[in-house]
């Protein structure tokens, strides 16, 4: 809008000046067009910052981007243990029909699970994973997600990531909204990828679900805190 109001401001000029004045005139408005296009075609450059390995924060990496925001790519696992002496999944009310239904429809299930780097249970432990899951739907095995991970150690301790979304159980790849987030990821956004990393469907008590998660954020605060 200030572009604009100068070049009208510059063109009305036009009618008060002489030829070569018009010619220096026209010359300013034409560059600062050009340089005002350019800076809202052209993409800024992102660099991808990786820890190395064998690091204990290499579960995340951090995408630098000219400007205000960053990308934070997570990736981790959550130990889901649904008996036995170390449950961390627990029904907490359920509908006339769940017990006849083929979706356990209107069961509603609060977890705290292990937030681990690694798929093994006993993995380096990053933080935990918190909310409630409701089955959601009468024909196909789905669940309705309504968690925060809590990082409990590593360059996001104390903060949060609140996610929600459609879970469809039988999709080899699902994907869930990041709605938001605490600490060093206030007015996060962006997208959460799931998969089933393993599941006993006989013993059904235990299962190990990956996730990788795209957040982007201020760059104040999460560049910071990822060492950037």
């Amino acid at each position: 809008m200030l572009i604009m109001h100068i070049s009208n401001s510059l063109l009305s000029l036009l009618h008060f000046t002489d030829n070569m004045a018009k010619v220096v005139i026209f010359l300013v408005i034409l560059i600062v067009t050009i340089s005002s296009l350019s800076t809202a075609i052209l993409p800024s450059r992102c660099v991808r910052n990786t820890p190395p390995p064998d690091t204990e924060e290499s579960w995340f990496q951090n995408v630098i981007c000219n400007g205000n925001e960053d990308t934070v790519i997570l990736h981790f696992y959550v130990q889901d243990v649904l008996a036995g002496e170390n449950k961390t999944v627990y029904e907490v009310a359920r509908a006339d029909i769940t017990s006849t239904s083929p979706t356990s429809f209107g069961q509603v299930l609060v977890a705290d699970d292990r937030l681990t780097a690694e798929p093994d249970y006993y993995s380096e432990e990053i933080g935990r994973v918190q909310g409630l899951v409701t089955s959601a739907d009468l024909d196909v095995p789905t669940l309705s997600m309504y968690l925060n991970f809590v990082f409990t150690s590593g360059a996001f301790n104390g903060s949060t990531i609140s996610i929600q979304g459609r879970n469809e159980l039988l999709s080899q790849q699902r994907e869930l909204a990041v709605v938001g987030g605490a600490g060093v990821f206030r007015f996060a956004r962006g997208y959460a990828i799931l998969t089933t990393y393993y599941f006993d469907p006989e013993m059904s008590q235990y299962g190990v679900l990956e996730y990788t998660i795209y957040v982007r954020g201020s760059s104040s605060s999460m560049g910071v805190h990822a060492g950037v």
